[in-house]
């Protein structure tokens, strides 16, 4: 039977299983995770799996889970991603019993839109690893009970799973969420890996399991402002006029999730800019949607594009799809003057897709994550030191470069890399340090 979408929202997780879905080849998808679960764990991650669902179903869907584990390292019940397409639709087209309860279904939609979301089918916003719910039952059980709540309940939300509907009040929090509760002080990723993959816990990034991002254009106006003072600073020490930014070079890293502002913001600074990205499909979507005007493979395309539109003052952005460390090497190599440099690359997340090693294809470093992690780890590592050596070069010759709150600079020196003055503090400045505030 065909449901429309009101009555799937409303039905929740079905009484009969639905028709497998095929897995999607053009969408893009998250990295195959690690193989971190012993036996025993492996078992217990069916048994939470199997938790919401009735018994009847466990035979099939034992198997299938086992296997999603297998193949991708993670239980995202792919069967159960709903026929309806996936975007927030107006408050009243849902089936809910007060607004803010639909306005919440809204937002949950659009964190996993596709074109929003980083890795849609598997319920991942951005950052490699920012996750709305853990899996599609989660998914299916909060947007129920968000259609039968009332103005007097409030709906208890753990890493993407829902606790249940509690008497409230009309002036309490419709949604009350939390995620991860891994105390990093106490753990290493790995623990967040295995608790991940036994399904007790995600990683809500600031903005993914709270169900407030907004794509691109959520920090298009604060990256603005950092590349607009940033090129000011510059250009006043120069003695030039801080407000004619016509030729200003910025290269950076990044267009996979809020990363994608970059391009757009350099736009609107007024500057050239030139922003790296190792997945193809990440690229093509921010072209597509108009973040980027130009994408170009081959560096030997790349840097003469760069060379002209920097001589003619144009206000154009750039995206050089391929790995970032090549780029900065190039532009070292080639003597390039950059004016500006940063990074919004996910190295919160440096072992699972936030970072791709240099030297590896992007399908080449996805399996090596996988299956080799601690030879990636080393791969990671060595890009960065390399990453870090060539910004060191052109730094030298004028470049100012900043670490964009992505921990460039943390993951940068625990890989050894150039990044500490003798004091031991950082080379480069955070943006927030002395670009955000003075101007």
């Amino acid at each position: 039977m065909t449901y429309n979408f009101r009555q799937q929202i409303l039905q929740g997780i079905p009484d009969e299983l639905p028709e497998p879905r095929p897995y999607d080849e053009s969408v893009n998808h998250a990295p195959k995770r690690k193989d971190i679960l012993t036996k025993e764990e492996k078992k217990l991650a069916l048994k939470n799996a199997l938790r919401y669902f009735d018994p009847k179903h466990h035979a099939v869907l034992a198997t299938e889970f086992a296997q999603e584990l297998e193949k991708y390292g993670r239980i995202y019940m792919y069967r159960f991603r709903p026929t309806y397409e996936m975007y927030a639709r107006p408050i009243d087209e849902y089936p809910a019993k007060c607004k803010q309860a639909a306005a919440i279904m809204a937002m949950i939609q659009n964190n996993l839109d596709p074109r929003v979301a980083q890795h849609p089918h598997e319920l991942i916003t951005y950052g490699g690893n920012g996750a709305v719910f853990q899996n599609w039952a989660q998914y299916l059980l909060t947007m129920q009970y968000l259609a039968t709540m009332t103005e007097e309940q409030t709906l208890s939300m753990y890493s993407g799973f829902p606790i249940g509907l509690f008497p409230s009040h009309k002036d309490a929090p419709r949604v009350v969420v939390t995620n991860g509760m891994v105390i990093p002080n106490y753990s290493k990723p790995d623990d967040w890996e295995r608790f991940n993959a036994l399904g007790v816990s995600q990683y809500g990034q600031m903005t993914a399991g709270s169900y407030m991002y907004i794509g691109p254009q959520g920090i298009v106006h604060g990256t603005t402002i950092t590349v607009m003072n940033a090129a000011r600073m510059q250009l006043r020490k120069r003695g030039l006029d801080g407000d004619d930014r016509g030729g200003v070079l910025f290269v950076t890293a990044g267009l996979g999730g809020m990363s994608g502002a970059q391009p757009k913001a350099g736009n609107i600074a007024g500057v050239v800019s030139v922003t790296a990205e190792i997945n193809p499909a990440a690229a093509q979507k921010r072209y597509d949607q108009g973040w980027v005007d130009e994408l170009h493979s081959s560096l030997d395309e790349l840097i003469p594009r760069i060379r002209k539109a920097v001589a003619a003052k144009e206000v154009v952005s750039l995206a050089y799809v391929g790995n970032v460390v090549d780029l900065w090497e190039r532009l070292a190599q080639e003597d390039i003057r950059v004016d500006l440099g940063s990074d919004q690359t996910s190295l919160h997340n440096p072992w699972a897709g936030g970072y791709y090693p240099v030297g590896y294809s992007f399908e080449e470093s996805k399996v090596m994550m996988a299956e080799e992690p601690e030879r990636f780890k080393e791969a990671v590592q060595a890009s960065l030191r390399r990453q870090v050596a060539a910004i060191n070069k052109l730094a030298a010759r004028g470049m100012y470069f900043f670490d964009y709150g992505n921990a460039f600079l943390l993951q940068s020196s625990r890989a050894g890399a150039d990044i500490l003055k003798p004091d031991g503090s950082f080379r480069y400045p955070s943006y927030v340090q002395d670009i955000m505030g003075p101007f």
